[in-house]
């Protein structure tokens, strides 16, 4: 388990710990539970935003399937 030391602004600090009291309780380690889970869901969006922009990425450089190798449907069919 880590340890972080990070710097907060006093505004989001209060908001952040009146709505990690009301979801996770006052009890001891409820403010880093609720931490490891906001920061969870975090990193969990960025990751699936970034897979999304390459998915785009792909999209956008389009399919090649390759030539057809007949002139007409004619000669797919032996009749």
């Amino acid at each position: 388990m880590g340890t972080l030391t990070v710097n907060v602004n006093n505004d989001v600090e209060k908001e952040f710990r009146k709505a990690a009291g009301s979801v996770h309780g006052k009890r001891k380690g409820a403010l880093g539970r609720a931490l490891t889970e906001a920061m969870a869901e975090w990193t969990y969006a960025k990751k699936q935003k970034r897979i999304a922009e390459e998915a785009l990425a792909l999209m956008g450089q389009g399919f090649r399937f390759g030539r057809r190798l007949y002139r007409d449907r004619s000669e797919l069919y032996e009749r």
